[in-house]
């Protein structure tokens, strides 16, 4: 009896488990990034709406910026630490280095 207690009272803790994966994290989760980000020009506000760029990661890309000038080429986004290939693949889409700021979270 007891060991029947505890295996329905695992399968209930996996069941939740594997509903909350399927729920979004929030809000934002559900947004889709629609617009360009202009690495050149952008804002901190304005960073963060990029692809897995939160605060820590938009300061230090203003920081590199600020240390090279402006950014020739999306890819240069890669000599900053914590950015390798595959941050800057999920960025890449939205980032331009010429041109005006249009990105913006549509639900």
């Amino acid at each position: 009896m007891r060991i029947q207690k505890l295996r329905a009272i695992a399968l209930a803790g996996l069941a939740l488990f594997l509903f909350n994966l399927n729920a979004p994290a929030s809000a934002e989760a559900e947004s889709k990034l629609v617009g360009v980000v202009n690495i050149n020009t952008a804002t901190e506000a304005q960073l963060e709406l990029l692809p897995g760029v939160g605060p820590a990661r938009a300061q230090a890309i203003l920081a590199h910026r600020k240390k090279i000038g402006e950014f020739a080429s999306v890819d240069q986004l890669r000599d900053i630490s914590g950015i390798g290939e595959s941050a800057l693949g999920r960025m890449r889409g939205h980032c331009v280095t010429k041109g005006k700021t249009t990105a913006e979270l549509k639900q």
